[in-house]
C-alpha cells in the first residue's frame, strides 16, 4: 500500500497544500497527499498558486477543505505550526513544523516558505518511500 499523508494547517489556503502540492511533485504515484484546514478559508491564496506554478504544479486545481471531509488512516500527519489550532489525529508519525505563516510576506519572504516546505516534503518522502 502506498503511504498516506496529510497536511493541516488552519485555513487550508498556503502551507498545507503547498505541502500536498511538494508531496504529489516529489512521490508521484507512489504517495497518497492531502491537505486540510481546521478552520478553512475556502479558497487558495493567490500568492500559493502564483509561487507554484513557477515550479509547473497548478495549484489553482486545489480546493480549501476542512479536517471533517478528510478519512481514513495515515502514515504520517504534519501540521505547520498551527498550535492548538490543529486537533490530534491519529498516524504513525506525526510532526510540527513550525512554519510562520507566509500569507501576508513579501515574494522574496513567501518563496522562501515555499521552498522549506518543499525540502521538508522531500526528506519526509525520503523516509516514507
Amino acid at each position: 500500500m502506498k503511504p498516506r499523508v496529510l497536511f493541516v494547517c488552519v485555513e487550508n489556503a498556503n502551507r498545507s497544500q503547498m505541502a500536498e502540492a511538494f508531496a504529489k511533485l516529489y512521490g508521484g504515484d507512489r504517495i497518497e497527499a492531502y491537505s486540510a484546514g481546521s478552520k478553512p478559508s475556502g479558497v487558495i491564496n493567490p500568492k500559493a498558486i502564483r509561487f507554484m506554478a513557477e515550479l509547473d504544479y497548478d495549484l489553482g486545481q486545489h480546493r480549501s477543505k476542512s479536517l471533517s471531509e478528510i478519512n481514513g488512516e495515515f502514515d504520517a500527519v504534519i501540521t505547520m505550526g498551527c498550535g492548538d489550532n490543529c486537533p490530534w489525529i491519529p498516524a504513525k508519525r506525526r510532526e510540527d513544523w513550525q512554519l510562520a505563516d507566509p500569507k501576508h510576506m513579501d515574494d522574496e519572504a513567501y518563496r522562501a516558505v515555499r521552498d522549506d516546505i518543499g525540502r521538508r516534503v522531500q526528506a519526509l518522502l525520503e523516509a516514507l518511500i
